[in-house]
Order: structure tokens, then C-alpha cells, then sequence
């Protein structure tokens, strides 16, 4: 089990904020119920309001306390709100005068009276009364006067169903949220695991071709989106890794047989030479052979080490002034033998002058030298190697076009990568093109290939004047 899982951090984080915000607005929502509710009924009691009841008082004369009493029957008589609420009229001694219920009141609690008589105008409250019923009470003080003094009238209503509605609202905000809560959960449940199983896939996956196993694959993943295009690139990853491989082996077969083939012959001949007893005809072909097959490894050597500088990005130019007219005519001219021995011809049509740059003279006849046996090596019998060298406004251009077997629109785009081979049975390591590629970008020219299977191709090559 992963300590610090997807999941776990889901439920740390995103899951408890959820939660703890949904609880937070059910209880602001229960809050917020109970005020709207409680003011309401304090909008009732509040719609008979100290003007009205001092309105009422005012329109009597009040000469004596027994007129002070009978008013405030006939107050509580015609009393029209008497199925809302209840009504009290409480004389100077703080005792109930008379209430709309006609009930006895003497075992009852009305802290609002004192509350009011303390404010000298107004006084609330909210508790329960002698049956346990919850109420709000409002008490209104009544104008002194030389009857009566501290008099009040309070007016109570019950809560009890206010407090039903209210609880009944609490348990749908609570289911609510629960639902809320539930579905969070749910989805988001479901949402995890469909991450957390193709990533795990995609875990297996990348350790089975950490241990070499190319030949796996991730299953198409049903979503378009972050994962699925992971998915899709591991599998892309992997066919390009596998490729790679494949190439490794068939370059390393590849240059086990370039190094073998050159090393049978100069052993083979320097047995010979040994045992010729000084045959001065065998001896002077057996050192041809001997050096030429040197030169072989040589350069299949030299092939290694500038791929293994161009991979470590450390492949060094030496630039100095060149013509870079005489550099290719001199290739040609040292290509000149071996196109013969291949019944191939050279055509050369170089620019009539010189054309100086700055280059590595040294590395650009490598790339030539690449070039052109890569067109005499698979060139037809009896073929030709056409060599353009044209000045145009700021930079070279040079053309290699032969009539040779071509390569075809697969291999074609494949054909500058390391130990890529269109032709398998063909000499050489197949790294050539990629270091000339290489050679033709760090003198920041350009070589673009175009060719058609069967009838030849052309290799074109920019470099810059002024580099």
C-alpha cells in the first residue's frame, strides 16, 4: 500500500473540504431559517405595535384606577388577533390585570416586563412558559401617569410550530447535504478510479519495459483526454524503444561483420605473406590488401568515434577559410577510382571559380565522401553520379543525383536516423548519413534527401557564405 496515495491526498484534501464545507452551509441555512422564521413572529407581535397601544390608552380618560381597569378589559375584548397570539395588560404592582385567555397567569415568568420597565419603553423574550411551551413575548410600557404607573401591555406567541417547520426544514438541509456529501463521494469515487486503475496499468507497464520488455503494450484508453494521450505515448514510446533496439542489434551485427570481414583479409593475407617464402608479387598484393583493409577499419573506426561525439553533443569543427570548390573536387577526384571499378560514372559540373566560407574543410569531405559512396554503393551498373555546385545570393548549393535503386516513402523519413539501413544486405554501419546530417547542422546548413524507389536519388546540401 502506497503511503502517500491518489486517493489518500483526494480524502485529505479535496473530500474533507467538501464536507466540511457542506456542513457549514447547512448549519448557515438553518441559522438563516430560524432568524427568518423568529422575525417573522416578532413582526407579528411587532404589527401591534406601542402606537397602537398608546393610542388606545390616550382616547380614555383615565381619572381613576378602576377606569384604568375597565379600559383594559375592553382592550383585551376587542382584541381581534386573539387565535395568534395572546394579550396581557399588567397594572403598576407588575401583576396580570387581565389576559385574552382568561386563564390564571400567577405561576408564569415574563422577564421582558422587567426588561422593558428597565428600558422605560420596550422589552423581548424569548423562553418557555409554565406547560414547557416555547414563546416569544413582547412587553410595552404604558405613560405614567397620576393613576397609574409602570403599566404595561405584553404581547405573547407561541413558537411551538415555528420550531416543528423549523425542524422539519433542519432534517431536509441535513438530508441535503448528506445527498450532497454522498454524491461528492460517489463521484468523485468513481472519478479516482478511473485514474488511479490506468495509471496502475501504466505503472506495470513502465516497469515491464524498464526490466526489457518491449513488447508490451497499454490497452486504448476510453477517454481523450491527459491519461489517454499518456497512454498513447507510452505505447509510441515504446515501439520507438523497440525499434531502437532492433536497430542497436542490427547496427552491432552490422559493424561485428564490417570489422570482421576487413580483419579475415589481412590476417588471411598476412598468413600468406608468411608463407610465401619472400614471393615478391604476392608479398607487394598481400600489403595492398593489408592496407587497404586498414583503411577500412579505419574509417568504420573514425564512423564510431564522430557518432559517439555527435551523441554527447561534443563533435568538434575546426573552421578555418576554405574553397569549398577544391574540397569537393578533390573528393571526386579521389572517388574517381573506386566509381570506375563499380562501372559507375562521376559527373561533375562545379561552379568555374572559387567560393570561400567558413567550414571544417576536413568534415564537410566527410560528408561528401559519405554521400558519394552511398550513390556508387547503390547505384546500377552502368549508372551515373551527377555533382552540382552553384553559388546562389548568400549561400552553396550542392546536388548529388544518381540513378540508383532509390528509397522508398516508408524508409525515406527513417533514412537520417542512427543505424537505420534501407538496404540490409549493403556494406557499411549505417550511421554515415546521421553524422553527415550532423556535420551539414553544426555548420547550421541544411541536407534534405528526395528520392523515388527505382529511380534514384538527390541529395541536396545548403551552407551559408558567412557562417
Amino acid at each position: 500500500m502506497i503511503k502517500n496515495s491518489i486517493v489518500k491526498r483526494w480524502v485529505l484534501t479535496v473530500l474533507l473540504s467538501i464536507i466540511v464545507v457542506t456542513i457549514a452551509c447547512a448549519v448557515f441555512l438553518c441559522v438563516i431559517f430560524r432568524l427568518n422564521y423568529y422575525n417573522s413572529a416578532r413582526l407579528t407581535l411587532e404589527s401591534r405595535s406601542s402606537e397602537v397601544v398608546l393610542s388606545y390608552f390616550n382616547q380614555t380618560s383615565l381619572s381613576s384606577k378602576e377606569q384604568f381597569i375597565t379600559t383594559a378589559r375592553t382592550f383585551v375584548e376587542n382584541f381581534s388577533d386573539k387565535n395568534v397570539m395572546e394579550v396581557w395588560v399588567i397594572d403598576s404592582d407588575g401583576e396580570v390585570l387581565v389576559s385574552s385567555t382568561g386563564f390564571s397567569v400567577n405561576n408564569e415568568k415574563y422577564p421582558d416586563y422587567s426588561y422593558a420597565k428597565a428600558d422605560g419603553k420596550f422589552g423581548e423574550w424569548i423562553g418557555k412558559n409554565s406547560n414547557g411551551e416555547k414563546i416569544m413575548a413582547q412587553t410595552y410600557m404604558l405613560p405614567n401617569s397620576d393613576v397609574i404607573t409602570s403599566a404595561a401591555v405584553r404581547y405573547i406567541v407561541s413558537l411551538q410550530d415555528i420550531d416543528r417547520q423549523l425542524v422539519l426544514i433542519y432534517v431536509i438541509v441535513a438530508f441535503v447535504a448528506a445527498f450532497v456529501i454522498l454524491l461528492v463521494i460517489t463521484s468523485g469515487a468513481f472519478f479516482i478510479r478511473s485514474i488511479i486503475n490506468p495509471v496502475k496499468k501504466i505503472n506495470e507497464t513502465a516497469e515491464r519495459i524498464a526490466n526489457g520488455d518491449f513488447d508490451v503494450s497499454i490497452e486504448k484508453y476510453k477517454y481523450n483526454d491527459e491519461i489517454g494521450q499518456l497512454c498513447e505515448t507510452i505505447n509510441h514510446m515504446t515501439y520507438e524503444i523497440k525499434q531502437s533496439e532492433q536497430l542497436k542489434n542490427e547496427f552491432i551485427s552490422t559493424v561485428s561483420h564490417e570489422l570482421r570481414t576487413p580483419l579475415t583479409a589481412i590476417k588471411g593475407w598476412g598468413e600468406t605473406i608468411r608463407s610465401s617464402d619472400g614471393d615478391r608479387e604476392i608479398t607487394e598484393k598481400g600489403i595492398n590488401v593489408i592496407v587497404n583493409e586498414s583503411e577500412r577499419l579505419t574509417q568504420l573506426v573514425e564512423e564510431l568515434l564522430d557518432f559517439s561525439r555527435m551523441e554527447n553533443g561534443k563533435m568538434p569543427l575546426k573552421i578555418s577559410r576554405i574553397d569549398i570548390v577544391k574540397e569537393l573536387s578533390d573528393v571526386i577526384e579521389a572517388m574517381q577510382e573506386r566509381a570506375e571499378r563499380e562501372n559507375i560514372e562521376i559527373i561533375p559540373n562545379l561552379f568555374a571559380g572559387r567560393i570561400y566560407i567558413n567550414a571544417d574543410g576536413n568534415r564537410l569531405k566527410q560528408v561528401f565522401v559519405n554521400i558519394i559512396d552511398n550513390a556508387i554503393k547503390y547505384g546500377k551498373n552502368g549508372g551515373f553520379v551527377k555533382i552540382t555546385l552553384k553559388r546562389l545570393n548568400n549561400s552553396v548549393q550542392i546536388i548529388f543525383e544518381d540513378n540508383g535503386c532509390g528509397i522508398s516513402k516508408n524508409d525515406l523519413p527513417k533514412i537520417r536516423q542512427k543505424f537505420f539501413k534501407a538496404n540490409k544486405s549493403a556494406r557499411g554501419s549505417g550511421i554515415g548519413l546521421a553524422v553527415s546530417d550532423e556535420i551539414i547542422a553544426l555548420h547550421k546548413g541544411e541536407l534534405n534527401i528526395e528520392s523515388t524507389l527505382g529511380e534514384g536519388t538527390v541529395v541536396t546540401i545548403n551552407l551559408p557564405i558567412n557562417i
